[in-house]
């Protein structure tokens, strides 16, 4: 039963040929088994889910037809849960109960989804790792060496092993799609908006944050994405995406190919021989793709960020940082003290090159409907690290494996990252494929053809430079 996608869940449940407490149970099992070594979810409440998955039972006797009737599913430990406790891996809410559900989170209910746990995250979502001084350390069910990255690596942990089909993250610089590539899962970023964000806690990095739909395949993130998405008046952000499109034809779309994004950063080589593998199959999968780069301002990176995050924390944190720095994350205490020593001209800048940003995605998308490249240039590294020390052989700062994602949230696109194979001792690598502002259906689409071209075994060389 764990072997089954969202989808098939849902219909077996919606006819009554799978019992949602049958699915529940088989699910409780795995996670029983697994998660003590793994530390994917907190607060785990397995009665409290057969209890939820009970009331599906009542709706679907009562005559109601539920899109993910049944369907377990992770939710970060920074998004509303009514009832649950909710700290953001912070030693400040260590006892916060949350006072009602992010609207996410009640409109995946709605649709008859099962919260079946919390799943581990850093202080504040704010780093590459999951790893927290209140909670501990997520590991990756492919290695428990090794991290599943962050900052939803307990959402990306518990699908890879099986705990849930389906998981709600959330995504302001990469967060739901490098833990997915790092565990060999789908997450989905997408367009800025086009699923409300709150009520919940205050967002450091607010305006390009998002609700990241997860799950073990892209069918299983499209059901998600199908009911979370719509505006609501509780949330002024939310905007209408394009519809739908009965028909996707790779042939017929202007697609690009970027190895590095047109960024001077350094790739392994297993993670670039992995992507141009799977460009070559989505060539033979008659995908017309050609190689271009985005043309981003100069000497634009990351770093120009970063000062947004930083300062935010110090704005939301900084009274309980100068009353006891030692509360906080040490990792997170850093940024948090960085973040006090920017000047509103820092700050400004930042915002400067955020706007820049959204400029330079929207020329390249005028010009092309959808882009490809690497969602990490690295695999999974040692949880006893912050980030991997080299990249490509070169030796790379904390957030050297995060360059591939950020861009994409400044610029408010939709972006998914996609299993595309297996690099150095097997461990997965992701391909991620980014769209328009609004084109999220269109990346969806696109996503479920690379997925299926992927998984074939043929390949033949035809992207043109």
């Amino acid at each position: 039963m764990i072997e089954h996608d969202a989808v098939t869940i849902a219909r077996e449940v919606n006819a009554g040929r799978l019992d949602p407490i049958a699915v529940v149970d088989a699910f409780d099992a795995v996670i029983t088994k697994r998660n003590g070594t793994l530390n994917a979810l907190l607060d785990y409440d397995g009665e409290g889910a057969r209890a939820a998955a009970r009331d599906v039972s009542k709706r679907l006797a009562a005559g109601e037809k539920l899109p993910l009737a049944g369907v377990p599913m992770v939710v970060k430990n920074n998004i509303f849960v009514a009832g649950h406790t909710i700290t953001q891996g912070s030693r400040l809410f260590r006892d916060f109960k949350a006072p009602e559900d992010a609207i996410a989170v009640e409109r995946a209910r709605n649709a008859g989804a099962v919260i079946i746990g919390i799943g581990n995250c850093p202080e504040f979502a704010c780093k590459g790792q999951t790893n927290s001084p209140l909670h501990g350390i997520a590991r990756n069910p492919c290695d428990p060496s090794l991290t599943p990255g962050g900052s939803s690596g307990g959402n990306a942990a518990a699908l890879a092993a099986d705990f849930a089909p389906i998981g709600l993250g959330t995504d302001a610089g990469g967060s739901g799609r490098r833990p997915s590539a790092h565990t060999g899962t789908v997450g989905f970023k997408p367009s800025f908006g086009a699923i409300p964000y709150g009520p919940g806690f205050p967002e450091p990095f607010f305006n390009v944050s998002v609700i990241a739909p997860m799950g073990r395949t892209v069918a299983d993130v499209t059901a998600l994405f199908s009911v979370l998405a719509g505006t609501d008046p509780r949330e002024p952000d939310t905007i209408a995406i394009e519809p739908a499109s009965d028909t996707f034809d790779p042939a017929r779309l202007r697609i690009a190919f970027s190895p590095r994004l047109g960024l001077d950063v350094p790739v392994d080589a297993d993670v670039m021989e992995v992507i141009a593998a799977g460009i070559d199959r989505l060539c033979f999968a008659r995908w017309k793709i050609a190689v271009s780069d985005p043309v981003w301002p100069p000497n634009l990176s990351e770093t120009a960020l970063m000062p947004l995050q930083t300062a935010g924390l110090a704005a939301l944190y900084a009274p309980e940082f100068k009353r006891d720095a030692g509360t906080f994350d040490p990792d997170i205490a850093a940024q948090i003290e960085t973040g006090l020593g920017y000047t509103g001209r820092d700050v400004a800048a930042a915002l400067e090159a955020s706007r820049l940003i959204k400029l330079a995605a929207s020329a390249f998308f005028s010009g092309h409907d959808l882009l490809i490249c690497p969602t990490t240039p690295c695999v999974a590294w040692s949880v006893e690290r912050l980030g991997p020390s080299h990249i490509g052989g070169v030796a790379v700062p904390p957030r050297g494996h995060a360059v591939f994602t950020p861009f994409f949230n400044h610029a408010l696109t939709p972006a998914i990252s996609i299993p595309c194979g297996h690099g150095r001792d097997g461990l997965p690598v992701g391909l991620q494929i980014i769209g328009r502002r609004g084109a999220d259906w269109l990346v969806l689409k696109a996503a479920k053809a690379a997925e299926a071209a992927l998984a074939t075994n043929n390949a033949r060389s035809g992207v043109k430079a």
